[in-house]
């Protein structure tokens, strides 16, 4: 049963989400050769002042 973790900053939709997570589940299907619902997928929003790139927080880009 592959569980795949995704952290992204916060901001994105329902929809955007819904695409990846297809794509990341089709990707594990092919790759590692298991069904669609033994794949796991975990979407985690980071807030963006929890998040920093470079020293700056994403926040105040």
């Amino acid at each position: 049963m592959p569980l795949i973790h995704v952290e992204l900053v916060e901001g994105r939709t329902k929809e955007q989400k819904k695409q990846l997570g297809e794509a990341i589940t089709k990707a594990a299907v092919e790759i590692v050769n298991v069904p669609a619902e033994a794949v796991k997928v975990i979407f985690v929003d980071m807030k963006k002042d929890n998040y920093m790139e470079g020293g700056i927080l994403r926040s105040e880009r």
